[in-house]
C-alpha cells in the first residue's frame, strides 16, 4: 500500500481566485469553461480506457479470485466516468465531443504500454494510473469548488494500491529475478505516462494556459517544472512500496 505522506501540520492556505469559487462563479469565463471542459473529457476517456484495460487483464488473472478482484475494479472505473459524462451533460456539453480530443494519445500510450503478462498489468495499473492521478490531483487543487470535489472523487483508488503491491511483493519473493524485469517496465511506464500528460497539455491551447497561470492564479510554467518533480518523488515512493528500485 502507498507511503502516505507526513501531515503538514501547517493548515492548507485557504482558496483564491478561481479555487474559491463554484462552477456558475467560474464558469462566466469562457476559456476558464474550456480548460474544464479539456479535463473532464481527458479524465473521462481515461477512466473508461482503464475500465477496458482492466476487463482485459482479468483474463490474464491466475485465480478466480484474482479475475473477480479485477472485475470490480473494472466497475469502479466504469462508474467514475459515468460520473464524468453525466457532469459534462449537466453543464450542456456533449460528453463524445469531449473526449473525443484525447483518445488518439490515450491509445497510443496503452498501445505503447501493453502489459505482456500479469504482473505488468499489475504494475501498469498501480504505477500508470497512479501517475496519471497526480497530475489531476496537481490540476485540481486550482479548479472551482464543484469541479475541484468532481475530480478529487473519481481519482480515489478503486482497489489498485493494496492489491498490486501485495501480488507483486509475493510475485518478487517467490523468485527475486522478477523484481529488475518489473522495475524496468515500470521506468518505462514512467517515461510514456510523463510524455503523454506533456503531449495533451501542450495540444489543449486552454488547459495549457489554466496550467501557466493564464487562468489558474499564481500557477507559472516554473511552477509546472515543479508540479512534474513532484509527480516523479511520488513515482520513486510507490516503486519503494512495490519492492522495486526507482
Amino acid at each position: 500500500m502507498e507511503t502516505p505522506d507526513t501531515p503538514d501540520r501547517n493548515p492548507a492556505p485557504a482558496p483564491t481566485g478561481i479555487a474559491a469559487q463554484d462552477w456558475a462563479a467560474a464558469s462566466a469565463d469562457p476559456q476558464y469553461r474550456a480548460a474544464v471542459v479539456d479535463l473532464l473529457g481527458a479524465l473521462a476517456y481515461g477512466e473508461l480506457a482503464a475500465f477496458e484495460r482492466l476487463a482485459e487483464d482479468a483474463k490474464l488473472a491466475p485465480t478466480l479470485e484474482d479475475k473477480a478482484e479485477l472485475a470490480a475494479m473494472a466497475a469502479a472505473e466504469f462508474h467514475h466516468f459515468e460520473q464524468l459524462r453525466d457532469r459534462l451533460t449537466s453543464v450542456g456539453e456533449a460528453a463524445n465531443q469531449a473526449m473525443l480530443p484525447f483518445g488518439a494519445a490515450l491509445d497510443e500510450f496503452h498501445r505503447q504500454t501493453a502489459p505482456s503478462d500479469w504482473l505488468e498489468g499489475l504494475v501498469k495499473a498501480y504505477v500508470g494510473d497512479s501517475i496519471a492521478s497526480d497530475f489531476y490531483r496537481e490540476v485540481a487543487v486550482r479548479l472551482d469548488s464543484d469541479t475541484r470535489t468532481l475530480v478529487l472523487a473519481v481519482l480515489d483508488d478503486t482497489g489498485h494500491a493494496t492489491f498490486a503491491v501485495e501480488k507483486v511483493r509475493a510475485a518478487i519473493e517467490a523468485d527475486p529475478r522478477v523484481g529488475g524485469r518489473l522495475a524496468l517496465w515500470a521506468r518505462r511506464l514512467m517515461g510514456e505516462a510523463l510524455s503523454q500528460a506533456q503531449r495533451v497539455v501542450a495540444d489543449r491551447d486552454a488547459l495549457s494556459t489554466m496550467l501557466v497561470g493564464g487562468v489558474a492564479d499564481g500557477f507559472d510554467l516554473a511552477e509546472v517544472g515543479r508540479m512534474f518533480s513532484r509527480i516523479t518523488e511520488a513515482h520513486t515512493k510507490r516503486m519503494a512500496a512495490l519492492g522495486l528500485a526507482a
